[in-house]
């Protein structure tokens, strides 16, 4: 919009006899004054300069007005604070808090030498596209705008490094969550295909959690099996946590998409435990009639939810190379029978029947809203660049927002009644607050509303958050 076709000045209906007047003249204002507890959080956490450190800039230094590690924080705080889109950086680079995340000297713009770029603190939508768009085999022609290349399987390994690093020592069991989701496409996307389950056009990314720690998305076409690539993700996931704790007991997670000969073959000979859904089949069904019918007869009984437990060693006629435990779920509902099944490494004695599938299964759940979060909450379905390879920065780059957010969450909400808040209720109650900015010569005073609801624990958010010193 061109701010010279702005009217000075806005009448509204009056109140009493009082006339309602708007005016654009409140200088450096921000609607997102929770900035400064993500600025915490990314220095606790040395989030962003790490990211930035992932990527080859072959720019001539005498001629960058945007580093690297600036344009990373920009994206990634902007993601955190709600800006999807490349477009929304046209106005926001003129946030003064932003720029303050981002790093930047002047947070204003004001000293800026060029005089197109003054009054602008941070970069634009063509300048973080450009940031997007690196590519180190791209032709020589499109080379000069490949200046800046991301290093794909650094950004990987800084994701386990974070979750490691969280951590003082490994838990008893360290649960490694895998699923895959649709991310529906619009466009002429590289890697678009149709998918039958969920009847749209989509990429089909796999997401790789332990409790609300991302430590994998990655982005693939959706004309393959949910489980591809689930093995070589794993091994290098746990190969990583490995050389921090080469003792630590690790278990996989997933349903029935993940239950392949090739996941369990490679977990049973690298030590690692599994407990995966299996889907249902008349062979399955057959062994536990009699466990059913039971339910059935307790259900008309009781009109209530009746369910029994049994296990079994099974090996399937022709895709598994040996025979395993399988846990059933023998259960009667209202609307009819409900079994379910699930194949583990764990046996009897380390988990019973009952504990596996509702303690230990089961929990899989969580891992979901960990999912929505990141993707919806935190964008990570805007993936509409052209390349595959473009569309997976992206979905890094959310992924690094969502990491930022939720160490937030686990340094500042801690053991309060806000600890598993999701990132959208932090985004809303603590993110998106209005303040009003000054910069002098000795410091930058941010000045939040006296009628602000949350300011205790806004306060104590940021004595807990608070980096030290450098």
């Amino acid at each position: 919009m061109n701010t010279q076709c702005t009217p000075t000045q806005l009448q509204f209906h009056p109140f009493g006899r009082r006339e309602v007047v708007a005016r654009f003249d409140a200088g450096h204002l921000s609607s997102d004054g929770g900035a400064l507890l993500l600025r915490e959080a990314d220095r606790r956490l040395d989030l962003t300069r790490r990211v930035a450190e992932c990527f080859a800039d072959a720019r001539q230094p005498g001629k960058v007005e945007h580093t690297v590690a600036e344009m990373v924080a920009q994206r990634v705080h902007g993601l955190a604070l709600g800006y999807e889109d490349l477009n929304d950086h046209d106005r926001l680079r003129s946030d003064p808090l932003l720029a303050l995340a981002a790093g930047k000297a002047d947070p204003t713009g004001m000293d800026r030498a060029r005089d197109r770029d003054r009054g602008h603190a941070l970069a634009g939508s063509s300048t973080l596209n450009r940031l997007e768009l690196g590519d180190a085999e791209a032709d020589a022609k499109r080379r000069r705008y490949s200046k800046v290349v991301a290093d794909g399987d650094a950004l990987d390994r800084l994701a386990v490094d974070l979750f490691l690093e969280s951590r003082g020592k490994p838990p008893e069991t360290l649960w490694l969550d895998l699923d895959a989701t649709d991310d529906p496409l619009h466009g002429a996307q590289e890697g678009r295909f149709f998918h039958g389950h969920y009847r749209h056009y989509c990429y089909l990314p796999l997401y790789i959690f332990s409790g609300g720690h991302l430590l994998r998305a990655r982005l693939r076409p959706a004309n393959i099996d949910a489980a591809k690539g689930g093995v070589e993700e794993l091994e290098r996931i746990v190969a990583r946590i490995r050389q921090r704790w080469p003792g630590a007991r690790i278990a996989v997670r997933g349903d029935s998409g993940f239950c392949r000969d090739d996941i369990m073959d490679w977990c049973e000979r690298n030590a690692v435990d599994y407990v995966l859904g299996l889907a249902r089949n008349d062979r399955l069904a057959g062994r536990i009639d009699k466990a059913l019918r039971k339910s059935r007869r307790r259900h008309a009984a009781t009109g209530k939810a009746s369910r029994r437990f049994r296990e079994f060693r099974y090996r399937t006629r022709e895709s598994w190379s040996r025979a395993r435990r399988v846990v059933a779920k023998a259960e009667w509902l209202s609307k009819g029978a409900n079994p379910r099944f699930v194949v583990t490494s764990l046996s009897r004695k380390a988990a019973g029947a009952r504990h596996l599938y509702e303690k230990l299964y089961c929990a899989r759940g969580d891992m979901e809203n960990r999912i929505k979060e990141c993707q919806l909450e935190m964008f990570a379905d805007r993936t509409s660049s052209a390349t595959l390879r473009a569309n997976q920065l992206r979905l890094h780059f959310a992924s690094f927002a969502y990491l930022l957010v939720h160490g937030l969450r686990r340094l500042a909400l801690a053991g309060t009644r806000w600890a598993n808040a999701q990132c959208g209720t932090i985004r809303v109650r603590w993110l998106k607050v209005a303040v009003r900015v000054r910069i002098t010569a000795r410091k930058v005073w941010v000045s939040f509303s006296s009628a602000y609801p949350y300011r205790g624990e806004f306060a104590a958010m940021a004595q807990a958050v608070r980096a030290p010193p450098a």
